[in-house]
């Protein structure tokens, strides 16, 4: 086994400990290495898309940042068949997109939210 040493801050630690204790982890390496395998999991899922595809992608960021959604989404407006847009806790939004096409295209739609670093979560549930 390689050891890998990471810079977490003190909200991500803080998170890491409730899911330790709330799902019964013996250790943070382990949570850690969870959500990796979790990672490589879904990053393996959207590889494979290709051809026509559906699938639902689910976006949550806090409001302020609702003006890099809409840049994401102005390039993409061919594959999104449905958009529900909802404030979802004081200054967060949930953004649902409903997508039809080619799978490359919603891998990369996906891929513009996953790297840009003001949204808080990022899901692609292929159907």
């Amino acid at each position: 086994m390689t050891i890998v040493s990471i810079s977490l801050n003190t909200d991500i630690l803080s998170e890491i400990d409730k899911l330790q204790k709330s799902l019964g982890f013996t250790g943070r390496s382990e949570v850690i290495r969870a959500g990796i395998r979790t990672f490589v999991s879904e990053e393996k899922q959207k590889t494979n898309l290709s051809g026509k595809q559906n699938a639902i992608l689910l976006v949550i960021h806090d409001d302020e940042y609702d003006d890099v959604v809409a840049g994401i989404k102005h390039n993409y407006e061919d594959l999104i068949s449905t958009h529900l847009h909802s404030k979802i806790d004081g200054e967060r939004c949930m953004e649902l997109f409903i997508l039809a096409g080619d799978g490359k295209h919603i891998k990369a739609i996906t891929q513009g939210f996953q790297t840009n670093k003001n949204m808080d979560t990022v899901k692609l549930f292929a159907i």
